[in-house]
């Protein structure tokens, strides 16, 4: 069984993705930025943009039934590796009791040159 979950990103018939994906007891949410109404959210704040992102990744988990706890891995990708300390802080304050699998790398840019982060999810259904 395949559920594609749409968002409200006018990319998503463009390039042909899903905001997030359920086959079967997987779960995979695609990458997310810190955009607000259409433009880049607190521009120039790792911190803020990472607390975003992570707020409404968890509000699509609970749309479909999951929480926090069902995210197995992270993946965010940087645009400034010496501020890891203010994405993993963020990252911190949603899983440091649960501790995914993370991975941060940092990236040359994203889609648009104000945004810091952008993060991917996967979860499970118990």
């Amino acid at each position: 069984m395949r559920k594609n979950i749409s968002g409200n990103s006018p990319w998503e018939d463009i390039v042909g993705y899903s905001r997030a994906v359920r086959i079967g007891n997987i779960f995979e949410i695609a990458g997310t930025t810190a955009v607000k109404d259409g433009k880049p959210y607190a521009a120039g704040n790792a911190y803020e943009q990472t607390k975003y992102i992570l707020e409404n990744i968890k509000k699509v988990l609970k749309k479909e039934g999951l929480a926090l706890e069902n995210v197995i891995r992270t993946r965010m990708f940087v645009t400034d590796i010496s501020k890891w300390e203010e994405y993993g802080k963020a990252h911190g304050e949603f899983f440091r009791d649960i501790k995914p699998a993370a991975t941060m790398v940092e990236v040359s840019s994203l889609i648009d040159k104000e945004l810091m982060i952008e993060i991917e999810v996967s979860a499970v259904f118990d």
